[in-house]
Parts: structure tokens; C-alpha cells; sequence
């Protein structure tokens, strides 16, 4: 098999009785971004930040603690060892629990996009036999995964000939309501005769999805 990179995740995916070891793969390729730095124009050099704070100046890392902000300027500090006390336990199980049809999942909910690969031969197996039984039956899988202390939805999907995605979505208070956005559009008119035109347009500029 060839090198297929950092294992983001190493587990069981579940379904009721079927077991299997399976490991998870970023999907996307951040090393396509171009990234850009500043630089000081007269010397050539990166502009490197100090940690400063306002009325004191610099200080040194070994001074700085993490803070949860919970009213302006006011913070409740944690050391390391009381930050891991509340980071959840990393559950090594993907259970998939409820199946719903993807086209029910609004596209704002998805996140990030995961491989979902087989560990060995054994595991491939029951990898197909729910990849399978999903195709056949036009469901997604839901399900929750632990990584670093915090808990995601993910959906588990179908994908190519034979294999299954995993993409970790948001829950339902991270996203901000429409409504606020759109309401003056509510009595807002518009020309019918110009939605025929338009749907025309649409229609004859139609082709496949080619990213």
C-alpha cells in the first residue's frame, strides 16, 4: 500500500454489531494555499511579534496562562493540569447511530472532510459490507468522534466505488440564524417575467461539476 500520510485518527468504526479498525486521513490539501509573510521592507527581514501587555510591556511565555473571558476585560484563568481535567476522554469508537437521507443535511453544517481507510485485510470487509449496506440504502451515518479533548458530528457517507468519507460538521449553535441577514427581502418584489429569463440562462449554461 502506499504512504498515504499522517493518520489524523485511529479507531473503531461501528455499526451495532459490526467492528472495525479503521484510520482517518485529512481530505483536503493545505499545502495548495500560498502563504505570505511580512517583511520588513528596508532590511529584507520577517517581522517577527513580541507578546506585550498594555502597561506593563513584554513578557515571557513562562507568564502567560490561558483565560476563558466571561465579561469584557474579565477572565477565569486554568493551568495546564486543570485544562486536561476538562478535556474529554478520546473515545477510540465512531458509532454510527441514526441514518437520515444526505440531501436533509443543510450544506452549512459541513466542516471539514475526512477518508475513512481500513487498518489491514480483516477490516476490509466489514469497511465494504457498510459502505454497501449505506449506497443501498441512500443514507448517510451519523455519528460523534473524540479528538484533542472535544467532541464532533460527523457524517459518514458513500463516496467513489468503494470508499466511505467522513466529514465532521457543526452543531446547530455554531451557526448564525438567517434571518437577521435576509429579512428585508420578505416584501422585496421582483419581475417574473425576468425569473423565466434568468431560469433560460441557467438552463442553457448547464454542465457537469468540474472543480
Amino acid at each position: 500500500m502506499p504512504a498515504l500520510g499522517h493518520v489524523y485518527w485511529r479507531g473503531f468504526l461501528r455499526l451495532q454489531l459490526v467492528s472495525i479498525n479503521v484510520d482517518i486521513y485529512a481530505a483536503t490539501e493545505s499545502a495548495a494555499e500560498i502563504q505570505f509573510n511580512q517583511i520588513h521592507k528596508t532590511s529584507g527581514k520577517r517581522i517577527k511579534y513580541e507578546k506585550v501587555v498594555p502597561g506593563i510591556g513584554k513578557v515571557q511565555n513562562a507568564d502567560i496562562v490561558k483565560g476563558y473571558e466571561i465579561e469584557p476585560d474579565v477572565y477565569v484563568t486554568l493551568e495546564p493540569d486543570e485544562i486536561e481535567a476538562i478535556r474529554l476522554e478520546s473515545k477510540k469508537t465512531i458509532d454510527m447511530v441514526q441514518f437520515v437521507d444526505a440531501a436533509e443535511i443543510d450544506p452549512r453544517y459541513f466542516e471539514r472532510p475526512y477518508y475513512i481507510v481500513p487498518r489491514d485485510e480483516v477490516a476490509a470487509e466489514g469497511y465494504l459490507v457498510i459502505r454497501e449496506a449505506l449506497k443501498k440504502a441512500g443514507k448517510v451515518g451519523l455519528a460523534q468522534i473524540t479528538i484533542h479533548g472535544r467532541e464532533h458530528l460527523t457524517v459518514i457517507a458513500p463516496i467513489e466505488k468503494n470508499a466511505l468519507l467522513l466529514n465532521v460538521i457543526r452543531y446547530e449553535n455554531e451557526l448564525r440564524k438567517a434571518d437577521k441577514y435576509f429579512a428585508e427581502l420578505e416584501e422585496a418584489k421582483f419581475n417574473r417575467e425576468l425569473v423565466s429569463l434568468a431560469a433560460e440562462l441557467i438552463s442553457r449554461n448547464s454542465a457537469p461539476f468540474n472543480p
